[in-house]
């Protein structure tokens, strides 16, 4: 029964000899979620350390920000650390908190003549300084621009943000500020990490992992899932557009006829 319905529900990307292609004058997703998975997996299978898939995936990460730019995407999230990887090696994790200080080194004031914005999404208590530092550099040295919103979500999770959110409603509430019958959907949703932003349109992951992986769970709940059996070293551009080609097949109905 569950592989029917991953038939049904799961585009598999690699499978695709003739890749289809987006409608550029169609709807292109205001906001696109990446789960970004499977480096670790790609270093193994060529007998290469972990963190070599980490330093080719970070090539990718490239690659999709310029596509995504290129074509009017909005806001473009990628998942770049959750508030479960601090199981990983200490190794692992701590080349992990120098690739955003690695990535936005390089690629920083392309960014900017992009008209990029940079934002961290996650808590940054528990991370090394170098790592907020350099996230709060390129927050700063964008924050004036209009063009792609370009968030990494980073000591992210999305339970976390929603206990988090509850808690300054409660305080609120504590404080007199709020009474707990105005509390609604869309006051919650003002609490979150993702407040200034829409809901993800379009969520991709990589590597085959068919789950959400305590990502965006509340800004998920009618966002069109995409999944590939591509490790993210190998995605491209032309997989990213497939999947909008995807997104652009479905019939968006919200709970509607």
């Amino acid at each position: 029964m569950l592989d029917r319905i991953g038939q049904m529900m799961v585009r598999k990307a690699n499978q695709s000899e003739q890749r289809p292609v987006f409608d550029k004058a169609g709807e292109i997703p205001r906001h696109i979620a990446v789960i970004m998975d499977g480096n670790g997996r790609w270093a193994q299978k060529r007998n290469l350390p972990r963190i070599v898939g980490h330093r080719s995936g970070m090539q990718t990460v490239k690659e999709i920000v310029k596509a995504a730019d290129s074509i009017g995407v909005q806001t473009l999230t990628m998942y770049a650390f959750s508030t479960e990887n601090w199981k990983r090696p200490r190794e692992e994790v701590d080349y992990l908190m120098k690739l955003p200080q690695e990535f936005l080194s390089t690629e920083l004031e392309e960014l900017i003549e992009r008209n990029v914005r940079v934002r961290m999404l996650g808590d940054p208590q528990g991370l090394p300084p170098h790592t907020v530092e350099a996230m709060n550099i390129a927050e700063e040295r964008t924050r004036q621009n209009t063009g792609l919103q370009l968030n990494f979500a980073l000591n992210y999770g999305g339970r976390t943000e929603i206990v988090k959110a509850v808690q300054d409603l409660a305080r609120k509430v504590q404080a007199g500020m709020l009474k707990p019958e105005e509390i609604d959907e869309a006051m919650l949703t003002q609490h979150l990490y993702t407040r200034d932003f829409p809901d993800p349109d379009l969520l991709i992951r990589t590597s085959g992992e068919i789950r959400l992986s305590n990502f965006m769970l509340w800004q998920l709940a009618y966002t069109e899932l995409w999944f590939t059996d591509v490790l993210w070293p190998d995605f491209t551009k032309e997989l990213f557009f497939e999947a909008i080609a995807e997104y652009q097949s479905r019939a968006r109905r919200y709970g509607a006829v």
